[in-house]
């Protein structure tokens, strides 16, 4: 079998990435489909660490465009985030893949606190980590959390799963002639506002030498086959 490309990975999944069509918050077929992917990259020998959004279930920046304190409703997306670690975890081990849910948010009855050393470890033993309540400070995006995650953890690449092939000029759904990007570099992506993710996290990829591939995860094997060579997606780098 060909030798995977990366040893270790960081895989950053928007919340909206486990919901029903129905408009359910969590679909378990969804997110059955996406821990069986994870446990086939496993069994290869890819340490794999997991960030998940919130915003199937709650977005804090949306409810202080509504008026709540931004502090309080960012806390709030944090919660959200854990409970979505939680059911990917649940479905994981169901596969009999090992994990651990580390929390940026003291909550030792659900999950370990995040400790960089300690999640290395995980990961050298073969276990998923799926980092949850994102940087633990309001104000931060999943995306930033992913970001510092992936850096702090020394992954071989970032991958931000999204429902498009990869990086466009313009969003492909709304824009018909948007042009696909292959390749291109955080600066690039900076200066032309493509909101592959938010500016915290780009530059911290970019200061950090951390390349990143944005790719479609709902079409089915892209990861492994990206992590086979197959060139899939956007790199960012």
């Amino acid at each position: 079998m060909t030798k995977p490309i990366c040893q270790r990975i960081l895989l950053k999944l928007s919340g909206e990435a486990l919901m029903s069509q129905g408009g359910g918050s969590i679909d378990a077929d969804i997110v059955n489909r996406l821990a069986a992917e994870i446990k086939a990259l496993c069994d290869i020998n890819i340490q794999v660490g997991l960030v998940i959004g919130g915003g199937n279930i709650m977005r804090g920046s949306e409810r202080a465009a509504q008026g709540m304190d931004r502090v309080s409703s960012d806390h709030m997306g944090m919660l959200a985030t854990v409970i979505n670690a939680l059911a990917m975890q649940d479905a994981l081990e169901k596969h009999g893949q090992p994990v651990r849910v580390m929390s940026a948010l003291k909550i030792n009855q659900v999950c370990e606190d995040y400790i960089q050393r300690r999640a290395i470890r995980h990961l050298e033993k073969g276990r998923v980590v799926i980092f949850a309540a994102g940087t633990g400070n309001p104000f931060f995006t999943t995306d930033s959390a992913a970001s510092l995650r992936a850096i702090e953890i020394r992954a071989d690449l970032m991958i931000k799963a999204t429902k498009v092939k990869g990086v466009y000029s313009a969003d492909p759904e709304k824009v018909k002639d948007a042009v696909f990007y292959p390749q291109l570099t955080y600066n690039e992506a900076l200066d032309q506002r493509l909101n592959v993710m938010d500016t915290t996290a780009l530059v911290l990829c970019r200061d950090n030498h951390m390349a990143m591939r944005v790719m479609n995860i709902f079409e089915q094997g892209a990861v492994m086959r990206l992590m086979l060579g197959e060139d899939i997606g956007s790199l960012i780098q």
